[in-house]
């Protein structure tokens, strides 16, 4: 399979590296020093706290050319447009892997409605300098599934290859039915967390301020409750069911983990906050 990853950050990079060590013909896009990098060293990865690292080279561009089987777009929700403008030219089916509650209808409209496919990335992982940190459990697989679907729900034959191409790669990869929902229930819960940490100044502290804690679930409430669908996963709806007190108490307990810690959840850089604030404009409109 001719694949274009499209986004050469922490989630590109090792998307990359998976199809491309699975055999499949792989470019991966990228602009400015970052392409430099990737030209000179390869795409370098290493376990976190280990000082191996480990290079891999591979065809690196700065725009799309020609057909593929497959582009995967895996770049922040506020750089969507201008990904958009320079995959109208370019030929095969793209699949949107970010966070993204605007539904289909804008990225069909630039790009033609029968090209897109929605998805969202599960592996993690953060840039150290030019090398990208991941844990060996989330680079291989997840216990959380990276669902991918037709944005009408349909269950086709491009959808089945394209989850066998990624659960072949290594990716706990599903078709998911319901994918625009479930977009939107993510941005719904997304957003509140994320704009909660950066006043708080990281998890952590989040988690000592009960009630800052106890502001953040309420507005996920209000925005779940404002969902023109039920929340997919359908274990959201326990975070309208369930007393609050209980759930104040699970998010707190989150916040303090590893995996709140190890997330990006701390990131404070200008990217994230404008990925926020386009997510909490989708979610509006």
């Amino acid at each position: 399979m001719r694949v274009l990853v499209y986004g050469a950050g922490v989630l590109g990079s090792q998307f990359a590296v998976r199809l491309h060590e699975a055999g499949h013909d792989v470019s991966l896009l990228a602009r400015g020093e970052r392409l430099a990098s990737l030209r000179r060293d390869g795409v370098q990865l290493a376990e976190v706290g280990s000082p191996v690292v480990r290079r891999v080279p591979m065809p690196v561009v700065e725009h799309p050319a020609g057909g593929y089987d497959l582009i995967a777009v895996l770049v922040r929700t506020h750089q969507v447009d201008a990904a958009l403008e320079s995959l109208a030219g370019a030929e095969g089916d793209v699949l949107f892997l970010h966070s993204w509650a605007a539904g289909a209808q804008p990225l069909g409209a630039v790009i033609g409605h029968e090209r897109v496919l929605l998805g969202f990335p599960t592996s993690g992982g953060t840039m150290d300098g030019d090398v990208v940190r991941y844990r060996a459990s989330t680079f291989l697989t997840r216990r959380v599934a990276m669902p991918i679907g037709e944005p009408d729900g349909r269950s086709t034959s491009r959808l089945e290859r394209i989850v066998k191409t990624f659960r072949a790669a290594g990716f706990n990869a599903r078709a998911q039915p319901h994918m625009d929902a479930w977009l939107k229930t993510h941005a719904a819960f997304a957003v509140p967390l994320g704009q909660a940490v950066r006043v708080a100044g990281g998890p952590a502290t989040l988690a000592d301020d009960p009630d800052a804690v106890r502001g953040m679930l309420h507005l996920m409430r209000r925005n779940l409750a404002a969902l023109p669908t039920p929340p997919v996963p359908r274990g959201f709806a326990a975070l309208r069911a369930l007393p609050e007190g209980l759930l104040v108490a699970v998010l707190r307990r989150f916040l303090r983990s590893p995996t709140a810690a190890n997330s990006g959840l701390g990131n404070t850089s200008p990217a994230e906050s404008d990925e926020l604030e386009r997510l909490a404009e989708q979610m509006r409109i």
